[in-house]
């Protein structure tokens, strides 16, 4: 036989696997799709021939028979948030076990984008959709009702009975954050916050004002800024706060903002978190290796992408009919050494 994988004029079919592993074509269809009965060995040797031969599966003309295309799509605000990373992580290997390959798609927070992804669903270029949306509106509640395909929204604790969902209530990880440095002996704590529009923002705003009223702290507007939920914004804010406020904590709505604001404060000679602490959001994986490092919440990125990926995939392989789920993860708070001073 010739070599077919030096063979140019044509790509190798299903045939020529089966030709050059001595089974029936039927047979290297139910390996390489992983249904019907086969023996372990024969699975091996189509699977090695496959590979010898460098036979790549037509998906088009897979997705056209079965109707399906075998990919979900994971809409997010930005891909280089390290929030958004770890969940995409956690996605991916849910989807890979299931046999399930992922699109990743960034909206830089536009709603519009958001629209359009999940209008795009009546296309059939994925089987379901995972959107974690900065801004969760109405409009997106009446097209995910209205989409073509399975949707899983991650967001805060806006839930809707007719949708699934994986929230986390980021109010609640803020009072934590308060009432720790609070119990810490810091009596005029800065809030920065992202984007006040936001799910996000608009949560951890409450969460800070809630935790003042749990306190019988009196409200102080001239306490509260905001930026973007970046590692700049955090840095560019952090002399206004330390001009206007004074403050001897700074909390933060996210980890990027608030290793941000470390790093302003290190340059201007400010101890932390002897002269100011910080606290940040998120738990991403630089918090713990930042200097110092940077006591957190946990708001389960990587837990609540598998816990989407999970339900997405479910409604993809169950039966029809089953209602919407809505899971929630809890807040955890992670200290470490940017609020708490060593004595001694």
């Amino acid at each position: 036989m010739k070599d077919l994988k030096r063979e140019s004029k044509r790509e190798v079919t299903i045939a020529d696997v089966a030709a050059k592993s001595g089974v029936s074509i039927a047979t290297v269809s139910r390996v390489l799709n992983r249904t019907g009965r086969y023996s372990l060995e024969t699975s091996r040797k189509v699977l090695e021939v496959a590979r010898e031969l460098g036979y790549t599966p037509n998906y088009m003309a897979k997705s056209l028979k079965r109707k399906r295309t075998e990919q979900i799509a994971l809409a997010v605000a930005d891909i280089g948030n390290p929030v958004y990373v770890a969940m995409a992580k956690a996605v991916q290997q849910v989807a890979k076990e299931q046999g399930y390959r992922l699109v990743l798609l960034s909206t830089e927070a536009l709603a519009s984008e958001e629209f359009g992804i999940i209008r795009s669903l009546s296309k059939q270029y994925v089987d379901g959709l995972i959107i974690s949306p900065l801004l969760y509106s109405d409009k997106h509640r009446e097209l995910i009702k209205q989409a073509k395909r399975p949707v899983v929204v991650i967001t805060g604790t806006e839930s809707d009975p007719d949708i699934d969902s994986v929230l986390v209530d980021s109010s609640q990880g803020v009072r934590l954050a308060m009432d720790h440095l609070l119990a810490q002996g810091r009596s005029r704590i800065a809030f920065l916050n992202g984007r006040p529009d936001t799910v996000p923002g608009v949560a951890r705003l409450n969460g800070y004002y809630t935790s003042l009223i749990e306190h019988g702290l009196p409200r102080d507007d001239s306490l509260v800024f905001a930026s973007d939920f970046t590692l700049a914004g955090g840095y560019q804010v952090a002399g206004q706060i330390l001009e206007d406020s004074r403050p001897d904590a700074i909390m933060c709505a996210n980890d990027l903002m608030a290793l941000g604001v470390m790093r302003y404060l290190r340059e201007q000679g400010l101890r932390v978190p002897e002269d100011v602490a910080v606290v940040g959001m998120d738990d991403i994986e630089h918090a713990a290796t930042s200097f110092p490092s940077l006591t957190t919440v946990s708001l389960l990125a990587a837990e609540r992408g598998r816990m989407a990926a999970e339900l997405l995939l479910n409604r993809l392989t169950s039966e029809e009919g089953q209602k919407p789920r809505q899971l929630q993860v809890v807040p955890r708070l992670i200290v470490r050494e940017s609020s708490v001073v060593v004595q001694g």
